[in-house]
């Protein structure tokens, strides 16, 4: 993987900031700071605020205008869930975050699809990185995504 490392929740915020600025595109922002405010609360215990090694978990969910629709949620453990027009992406790794987003503002993702079994995918390959597959629900071929049918 040749991603560049981003060490922290803000610093995929701030690359992810520069990619919305450079595409034009609204950016919303929202932090949650400490364990008692994250949707995960792996690394540290019941009623605490800050995790064992003492520091404050971030994480943030970002939400981008345009088409596609996209939210990210970064989560404190150096992954992420991205949100496709409709497509979910689980445990996507936090470093591959902004290449995600770039593949799906220049034309690098798109849907494939086959006839037996039926079904459609949307293909985001990152640049430099693996490649995210996910299926498409049934009936929900946004005109984004089905602008992107290959």
């Amino acid at each position: 993987m040749s991603h560049p490392h981003l060490p922290s929740t803000q610093a995929a915020v701030d690359a992810v900031r520069a990619l919305a600025e450079e595409f034009g595109l609204e950016i919303t922002v929202t932090d949650d700071i400490g364990a008692d405010q994250t949707s995960r609360r792996t690394a540290s215990g019941a009623f605490s605020v800050l995790d064992e090694d003492g520091s404050l978990p971030h994480e943030a969910f970002i939400e981008l205008g345009g088409s596609p629709s996209v939210s990210v949620r970064l989560h404190p453990e150096d992954d992420a869930w991205i949100l496709v027009d409709g497509v979910e992406f689980a445990d996507v790794p936090r470093d591959a975050v902004p290449g995600f987003v770039r593949a799906l503002h220049t034309g690098l993702a798109h849907v494939k699809g086959r006839f037996f079994p039926p079904g459609q995918w949307l293909v985001v390959p990152v640049p430099g990185g693996e490649t995210y597959k996910e299926p498409v629900p049934m009936m929900t071929l946004t005109p984004w995504l089905s602008g992107r049918v290959r």
